[in-house]
């Protein structure tokens, strides 16, 4: 093994988020083929108990999907997400960049105090500007720490209504569904007013 391919997978073993391509580049040199280093180092991990992965972004190792039930184990949660919590999260997820009104709109109920804050501390939302509106109210949008925690590359991987109605997470007919969801930017129909 080679001493580039040694460093990556150093920095990979060492990183507690995953490590863009851009990254890595400036730690071994412009001239460094870093696709290639990481296919080599996937092709040398392949079959073994860790996998390389990309995720959020950036490459990371993981635990062999297929040991990851010798590798469970029972620990005491010390707080478990509210549902508030868990639709804003979703809300965010969905429409971001989303103010508090919106969410409050979108849930149809006003946030109650700390669901935001529990968010901050999961790591999983943060503020990312203000909207160009009355009072200026902060934008949320979803962290990289939140794609790596629900395994995801991007957020074009977040299921769809189809996909999460077919599992059962989803049981509302299409009348509430023009409501509660937005279309995407490419899906709305232009206003005709």
């Amino acid at each position: 093994m080679n001493d580039r391919l040694r460093l990556i997978e150093a920095l990979l073993f060492a990183a507690p988020e995953p490590i863009s391509e851009t990254e890595l580049a400036l730690r071994l040199g412009e001239e460094a083929d870093i696709p290639a280093l990481l296919r080599e180092l996937a092709e040398h991990y392949d079959g073994r108990g860790i996998d390389l992965v990309g995720l959020a972004g950036g490459w990371t190792f993981r635990t062999a999907p297929d040991l990851a039930a010798a590798l469970r184990s029972e620990r005491d949660v010390p707080r478990r997400l509210s549902r508030a919590t868990v639709e804003t999260l979703a809300v965010i997820a969905y429409h971001q960049p989303v103010t508090r009104a919106e969410i409050e709109a979108i849930r149809g109920v006003g946030l109650a105090r700390g669901t935001l804050d529990r968010l901050l501390e999961a790591g999983w939302v943060q503020p990312k500007g203000r909207r160009e509106s009355p009072g200026r109210p902060l934008n949320w949008v979803t962290t990289p720490h939140f794609l790596a925690h629900f395994g995801l590359d991007s957020l074009r991987e977040l299921p769809g209504v189809e996909e999460l109605r077919q599992a059962g997470l989803l049981d509302i007919g299409p009348a509430v569904l023009g409501d509660g969801f937005a279309p995407s930017e490419d899906e709305a129909e232009p206003n005709d007013e």
